[in-house]
């Protein structure tokens, strides 16, 4: 199964290593499910996972995170999105997770702000919207 992650899902896993986040960062690296990643979206998670705030909050060196995302763009299947398709979310940054979804085909879009993602102009049925522990009870049906 192919997925697309929100940033604040590998934010919470660096965060904190008992919660859903974390466990599904760890499927993803055990093969279990596989992640749909492209350039934009590498882009975000390096800006918001790198800032000075988000490294003091994980306790971890900007070396380490570094190392996690190379991993990700190492174990992740690659997208380039050749055409916008903006859902005019509130949050622009969210637009590039929807466009990667739609050209990767993930089944889901996991994130802990579905609200955010539902107050689109365009509607997408290709993908569903999931918070992480939901995705986990699911998975385990």
């Amino acid at each position: 199964m192919l997925v697309t992650i929100d940033t604040n899902i590998l934010y919470q896993a660096l965060y904190s290593s008992s919660g859903a986040s974390y466990a599904l960062l760890k499927m993803i690296r055990e093969g279990e499910i596989r992640m749909a990643l492209s350039h934009q979206v590498l882009l975000e998670y390096e800006e918001v996972l790198t800032r000075v705030t988000s490294l003091k909050s994980f306790g971890l060196s900007l070396n380490e995170v570094r190392k996690v995302l190379r991993f990700i763009a190492y174990i992740s299947e690659k997208f380039e999105p050749k055409f916008l398709f903006r859902p005019n979310l509130l949050d622009e940054n969210d637009n590039i997770f929807v466009e990667l979804a739609v050209v990767s085909q993930s089944s889901f879009i996991i994130t802990k702000n579905i609200k955010d993602f539902r107050n689109s102009e365009l509607k997408f049925e290709c993908f569903k919207l999931i918070n992480p522990s939901d995705f986990l009870t699911l998975w385990r049906k």
